[in-house]
């Protein structure tokens, strides 16, 4: 299966294993809790999903690569006890808890979560001396004699042998004990992730033309050369911070990444086509409908004209540019709804308060808690950075009454509710134009290609964006349902004309 599938499969486990009964029981008996073993190709992102479905489902996460690790790290150290058999004195070794154990009660501390996923990457490259611990792991889920917290899920990944010459063969026994899932490279599902990541749009366009290109590792007499997932993602990164200090990206640069010469080459050459295209085609000036007719002319004729890698490109950085007005309209939304429930809850406490001076103390507690949720790791970066954005808010408002001298509470709600008022007019415009430049978008593509195969590349990079249809599930957008629906129905026709054909 595919990654996405394998992310489905490992959230539906987790809500089977920690069912729980009327007595607060777990329902699934510990003793069939098989261990779920992903076997795949390195760099497609096996820990990555791992961390999404912690997040996703709000359980703690403690993840180890086991090959740093020792048997005495991975087991404990032995000490000598006395023990009493049959009145006689004895010394017993036993051994002191687990570093991979003891790391598990340490997030259930830190964070409160008293459910997760105990995540052993590169379980089958261990050492000799550590592998009849591992196998111990899967088949008993303990460590040495330390087993692991009920409500924990107990998973691992690995690479198969033609990968990695150190691997080692599960036996049969070991296999009987875990549920093994073989993952493979999907270039399609993996722009799905990319979408939600925001990675450079050069990566997602020049993937789009040569998917063929998106996953390779060669070991040969030559040496070893890959591309991963792994490496598009971090090559991402870099793209976008060389941008921002206008560093100028080389091949010699891509290829510290992508570990293909020609694959490096051929992006490296198709990243300086991707920025020239942005400027030649006024891409921003498109989007905001500020071309004049005769601009928007000449651009649409080049386009007609283009050669179908250039065409593709145009489509793709179409796509690049609305998401980022999508990610800053999800953004203001986030940002607004946020502070409306913060203003809320401060109602509730202001009907017991002798004045408005109440709100300074109120946002002040309100930073503190969220401080303390982030120190625990009960909240996500991105959650964080909603709830300081709305605690700032209040801390400004608090400042606006305390300037203007202002304690009455009526007069006090109607100043915040006016202020409000504003963040929720500026969402309104991020709202306008961020649907501007999708009926623009639209409509250039439209003129320039018809219902080609660019309006199909574009329709379709929409629909696997989740924030582009989570503005338009809530702003709509007529040219996006009128081409995904003519679009669809193409689609059905030529399905049948190929059965048709194939009766024939």
């Amino acid at each position: 299966m595919n990654i996405k599938e394998a992310k489905m499969e490992i959230s539906s486990t987790l809500k089977a294993y920690h069912e729980k009964d009327e007595q607060g029981n777990y329902v699934f008996p510990m003793v069939r809790q098989r261990p779920i073993l992903l076997m795949g190709p390195p760099g497609i992102g096996k820990t990555a999903v791992m961390e999404q479905v912690a997040e996703e489902c709000g359980v703690g996460l403690v993840s180890y690569t086991i090959t740093h690790h020792t048997r005495q790290s991975a087991v404990g150290l032995p000490s000598i006890k006395n023990r009493i058999y049959q009145g006689r004195s004895v010394s017993v070794t036993e051994y002191t808890l687990s570093e991979i154990i003891a790391s598990v009660y340490e997030c259930m501390e830190r964070t409160g979560k008293k459910e997760g996923i105990l995540f052993i990457d590169e379980i089958n490259c261990v050492s000799e001396t550590l592998a009849p611990t591992m196998l111990q792991f899967l088949q008993n889920k303990t460590f040495g004699s330390h087993k692991v917290p009920e409500g924990w899920l107990i998973a691992a990944a690995g690479n198969p042998p033609e990968y990695n010459k150190s691997v080692r063969e599960f036996d049969i026994v070991t296999l009987d004990r875990v549920r093994k899932i073989d993952i493979e490279v999907d270039c399609d599902v993996w722009m799905e992730y990319a979408w939600s990541q925001q990675i450079h749009g050069a990566v997602l366009s020049y993937l789009n033309i040569r998917k063929e290109n998106f996953y390779l590792v060669e070991n040969t007499v030559d040496g070893k050369f890959f591309v991963t997932a792994r490496g598009w993602e971090d090559l991402s990164e870099i793209l976008k911070s060389y941008e921002r200090f206008q560093i100028p990206v080389t091949e010699k640069l891509v290829i510290q990444y992508l570990q293909k010469e020609e694959i490096a080459r051929d992006f490296a050459v198709y990243y300086r086509l991707y920025q020239k295209y942005g400027t030649d085609y006024a891409i921003p000036e498109i989007a905001a409908g500020t071309l004049s007719k005769e601009d928007y002319d000449k651009r649409r004729d080049m386009a007609r004209q283009a050669a179908f890698e250039e065409r593709f490109t145009v489509a793709g950085l179409l796509l690049a540019y609305l998401d980022q007005s999508f990610a800053t309209y999800i953004r203001a939304d986030g940002n607004v709804c946020a502070l409306y429930e913060a203003l809320d809850d401060f109602k509730k406490i202001l009907h017991d308060s002798a004045d408005m001076q109440v709100l300074q103390t109120f946002a002040e507690n309100r930073r503190r808690e969220l401080e303390q949720r982030i120190l625990e790791e009960k909240i996500t970066g991105k959650e964080a950075a909603v709830q300081a954005w709305a605690v700032g808010r209040l801390e400004s408002f608090a400042v606006y009454l305390k300037e203007r001298h202002i304690a009455d509470k009526e007069e006090g709600m109607a100043c915040v509710r006016e202020l409000f008022g504003q963040e929720v007019k500026k969402r309104q415009k991020i709202v306008k134009q961020a649907g501007e430049n999708l009926e623009h978008a639209f409509q250039f593509l439209a003129d320039a290609f018809g219902e080609e195969q660019e309006m199909v590349l574009f329709v379709t990079g929409l629909s696997k964006s989740e924030r582009a249809m989570e503005f338009i599930n809530s702003n709509g957008s007529d040219a996006y349902f009128q081409y995904s629906e003519a679009l669809l129905y193409r689609k059905k026709e030529e399905e049948l004309r190929k059965i048709c054909m194939e009766e024939i």
